[in-house]
């Protein structure tokens, strides 16, 4: 998933008004982050392999380290043990990353590292049901959120919509935009998913809460 990650960020800090935005993104987007470092280094492998579902046509071959349920607890405790609130929640959301992708993936996702099984329920095998219950999912946080905070200033709702849009612009492409040229264009490509920590820090500069 991609928005629907978001959109657990967006849910939570709703419900938990003092945690950080840019924690938050941090916790959803977490094993996303650490995913490209993996394939740059040569640790982690995706194909590019158009078809392999109809909404991706990445093949993603091996990402124990980045993606395994076992890894995704660890990665979750290690950012539980270093918050200084809300640390249940925190560890909680970067495990949530890889439950929404079990969702939408294919049966590739890892147990553990070495000889696992392979999970996934496969939602991405459908482009009409992945944009239905992944946007519902951003629809519904995106309502929770607005109800939740109010703009200090015009930058508060430019900031969020800004990057509310760029999110949803990506996401709703991803099927009929061309295969990236090759699996180190798509690790850089990742990186760039390190900006929404410090635009949801933006955001929540110009936002407060409502009484």
């Amino acid at each position: 998933m991609f928005v629907g990650h978001t959109a657990l960020a967006l849910a939570s800090k709703a419900r938990a008004p003092d945690a950080p935005l840019a924690l938050l993104t941090a916790a959803v987007f977490g094993l996303d982050m650490l995913w490209p470092v993996f394939l740059l280094l040569g640790i982690e492998r995706v194909r590019i392999d158009p078809g392999n579902t109809a909404f991706t046509p990445l093949a993603f071959d091996s990402y124990p380290w980045s993606h395994s349920l076992l890894l995704a607890c660890i990665w979750g405790g290690l950012l539980a043990l270093v918050s200084r609130r809300h640390r249940w929640l925190m560890g909680a959301l970067v495990v949530s990353h890889w439950v929404l992708d079990f969702v939408a993936h294919r049966p590739d996702l890892p147990l553990w590292p070495g000889r696992s099984p392979l999970l996934g329920l496969g939602l991405w095998n459908s482009v009409a049901a992945t944009l239905l219950v992944e946007g519902l999912l951003f629809g519904g946080a995106i309502y929770l959120y607005l109800r939740a905070t109010r703009s200090k200033d015009w930058m508060g709702s430019f900031a969020l919509w800004s990057l509310l849009l760029l999110q949803a612009g990506i996401w709703v492409s991803g099927p009929w935009s061309p295969p990236p040229p090759s699996a180190r264009a798509i690790a850089w490509v990742g990186l760039a998913g390190v900006l929404f920590v410090p635009w949801a820090a933006w955001i929540e500069r110009h936002r407060s809460a409502r009484a």
